[in-house]
């Protein structure tokens, strides 16, 4: 009778082997909650800065107090014609990850008289 192979290391070997994928799986759902966080943050300044607009105010205060200080860098703020009010806000990335571009939202009040 052939005696058989000790097992007793065999799951700490799987775990260390699936830890990598794990870590990967968890900071894509991470930079995907950062995704969201910015186009949220986008809508709130856009709503914000178009409401300034509407009644004579400065839209880019308005947009920059209604962010986190995380999305202030980098944001930009356009009033169009009609009432609209554009905002861009840079999306936040993990440390090494490239950028990944802009979040951006519309808001619309009519200017008020």
């Amino acid at each position: 009778m052939v005696p058989l192979r000790s097992t007793s290391g065999q799951a700490s070997v799987e775990f260390i082997a699936v830890l990598p994928l794990v870590a990967a799986v968890l900071a894509a759902l991470w930079q995907l909650a950062l995704v969201g966080y910015a186009e949220w943050g986008a809508s709130a300044a856009a709503r914000a800065a178009s409401r300034a607009s509407a009644v004579g105010g400065d839209p880019s205060a308005a947009a920059r107090s209604h962010l986190a200080s995380p999305l202030r860098p980098g944001l930009r703020v356009r009033a169009v014609a009609g009432g609209d009010v554009r905002v861009a806000v840079r999306i936040p990335t993990l440390p090494g990850l490239p950028g990944l571009g802009h979040a951006r939202a519309t808001g619309h009040f009519e200017p008020q008289s």
